[in-house]
């Protein structure tokens, strides 16, 4: 039996797409190279189980995704202490990241108005000369705009002369 050239494109093309694994893309050149098409989900068509997607980091803070999965940001907050943390997380979210920054920032809504809260660098044991993986508020208002969830916060940071912004969602179950 002889196949039509088509018949042996199309396979070949399947073969190559069905081969190549998540997120990764042919390069130019390549059979099936054209990009997909755009979406606002950047999961879309992923089968989730391929990626570890912890669902709080490593000191059980609330995960911000930064970048498209480059970082994350864990954000721990205290209540009784009135403090907020936030640790910068490797794109698996599973180890601290040292970054040169001496603040971070989260803004939100308070009470409809804008504002800004700087979280101060306060090295960890294992962060490099020059460089913190977690930055400090000791601002109660910043702990309580984060249990209101009609203040949108945003953390906002720079990596490597990038900048990032993560939204941060409200959690009604952190701990307290």
């Amino acid at each position: 039996m002889k196949l039509h050239p088509a018949t042996y494109v199309f396979t070949l093309t399947t073969l190559v797409l069905s081969l190549n694994g998540c997120g990764e893309r042919p390069t130019t050149g390549e059979l099936g190279s054209s990009p997909p098409p755009a979406t606002t989900d950047s999961h879309a068509g992923h089968d989730h189980d391929e990626h570890a997607h912890p669902s709080h980091g490593p000191h059980d803070g609330e995960l911000v995704e930064l970048g498209d999965e480059e970082y994350h940001a864990e954000i721990v907050h205290d209540d009784a202490a009135g403090s907020v943390t936030v640790y910068v997380l490797n794109g698996e979210a599973t180890e601290q990241v040292p970054i040169e920054a001496t603040e971070v920032t989260i803004n939100a809504k308070h009470d409809g108005s804008p504002e800004q809260f700087q979280l101060l660098a306060s090295p960890d044991v294992n962060d490099p000369e020059g460089k913190c993986s977690r930055f400090i508020s000791n601002d109660p208002d910043l702990d309580a705009l984060l249990d209101d969830p009609e203040s949108d916060p945003r953390l906002v940071l720079s990596i490597d002369g990038k900048s990032y912004r993560g939204e941060v969602a409200h959690d009604h179950d952190h701990a307290h």
